[in-house]
């Protein structure tokens, strides 16, 4: 009697959750719900324990080194590294193969992100008039990738890809921007001892690369001490992160081609060894050649992508939903409609959902006009106007940013609810200017 594989149980009940995780649109609505969450709580009955446990101090001890801050700041200068990093991996994948390899491909997104980050600071810096809330021109400039893209994709086929891979390298490019603000403008006071050691670490890191090393641990344990070093030197600790990702090996041991004959080869060799028995388990010979097909697939992969690729959902359903629920919580009051009077609060609504539609099509159309870059394919002015948009979804950098600015209780709680009605108004707005926009273009 012939014997067939079952799928296990658990393969079965996993699936539609494989399938949630692996939808573009998933992290952004895991995002929404943390949100969601830290509203609901801080507004609650309990909400006094919502601000409470983000302020419970965790210590780290190892001798004589102690590391000692509330989960809020364990949160964002540790687990937010993590996210850094895998901004700068995508940024550097980006770099070297994707929408930003060329100035051809390049130049339209880095200009849109130029005029998406330039025009809303200037507004918010309008607003503030050099006011003590001025220190937060950095907040409007940023975009929640995750959320921006979970929208446009709620779109479905109707959106051309051209559009989304548009978005995405703004969003990129947007990144940068993001973290050289952070580093030089919302950074401490310098220890420069302290950043002179991590640049050491960083420099050994490179030889490695050089060297040919491509065991993820041979990066990630110095790169903790890397963000030890940063976190007490005063610039921000998620600088690390980017800095970090840089290091991470590129290089293939295998060429396409040469994995396409190692990998046929190996399957030659496992069909050669099997025998006339219908049976579930492999003979040795199978597992050898299925070795080797493993060690094909490991050098035909970059590091870099590899180590992306499994970080990317820990970092989406884990990492951001849990800082979504430490940071955007805040308790409504009678005065609370009185933070949209405030310059923070005009700041930012005027810098998300006026500063950053005007400044991303405002600079690609200029950019078309003056010939050094065209539209992506499929996609017409409306349809930019859009995504402009939807560039408006600050979130998760925008709080991360908010966070950093300023001390002030009062400007934290209004900044927050400037970034979340924001957020709300320019995802709303966006998705129906581009279900208009792809409906007007479907039917002409």
């Amino acid at each position: 009697m012939a014997t067939h594989a079952v799928k296990p149980l658990k393969d079965r009940f996993l699936r539609p959750f494989s399938k949630f995780i692996n939808n573009e649109a998933s992290s952004g609505i895991v995002l929404m719900i943390a949100a969601v969450v830290a509203l609901v709580w801080a507004n609650s009955p309990w909400g006094q324990s919502y601000f409470s446990t983000w302020q419970t101090v965790f210590s780290l001890r190892f001798g004589s080194f102690v590391l000692e801050k509330p989960i809020l700041l364990w949160i964002n200068d540790g687990l937010m590294a993590v996210f850094f990093f895998l901004v700068g991996l995508e940024i550097k994948r980006e770099i070297l193969i994707g929408e930003l390899a060329s100035v051809r491909k390049a130049t339209l997104p880095i200009v849109s992100a130029i005029g998406g980050m330039v025009v809303p600071a200037l507004l918010y810096v309008i607003f503030t008039r050099g006011g003590d809330g001025s220190r937060g021109w950095g907040i409007p400039m940023a975009t929640d990738i995750a959320f921006a893209l979970g929208v446009l994709n709620l779109l479905g086929s109707r959106v051309p890809l051209a559009l989304k891979v548009f978005l995405a390298a703004v969003a990129i490019v947007d990144d940068i921007g993001a973290v050289l603000v952070i580093a030089i403008f919302y950074s401490e006071e310098i220890k420069w001892a302290l950043v002179g050691g991590g640049f050491a670490i960083l420099a050994g890191l490179g030889v490695l690369n050089r060297l040919g090393a491509r065991n993820p641990a041979l990066y990630i344990i110095p790169g903790i001490v890397l963000w030890v070093l940063f976190l007490k030197s005063g610039i921000h600790a998620t600088v690390a992160g980017v800095l970090l990702a840089m290091t991470i090996p590129t290089r293939v041991h295998l060429v396409p081609k040469e994995f396409s004959e190692e990998a046929n080869s190996a399957l030659q060799e496992f069909d050669k060894a099997s025998d006339s028995k219908d049976r579930t388990l492999m003979n040795e010979d199978q597992q050898a050649a299925v070795h080797v097909l493993e060690e094909a697939c490991e050098k035909a992969q970059m590091p870099l992508q590899r180590i992306e690729h499994g970080l990317q959902p820990f970092v989406s359903f884990c990492i951001m939903p849990v800082f979504a629920l430490a940071n955007a919580g805040v308790a409504f009051r009678a005065d609370s409609i009185s933070a949209f009077s405030d310059p923070v609060g005009l700041g930012i609504l005027f810098g998300l959902l006026v500063g950053k539609p005007l400044g991303v099509v405002l600079a690609a159309w200029l950019a078309v006009k003056a010939g050094i870059a065209s539209l992506p394919a499929r996609v017409g002015w409306r349809q930019m106007t859009g995504v402009g948009v939807l560039a408006g979804i600050g979130f998760t950098m925008s709080l991360f940013i908010t966070e950093l600015a300023f001390k002030d209780v009062q400007h934290v709680e209004t900044a927050k609810m400037g970034i979340l009605a924001a957020s709300l108004v320019a995802g709303t707005c966006g998705f129906l200017l581009l279900k208009k926009s792809t409906r007007l273009k479907v039917e002409s």
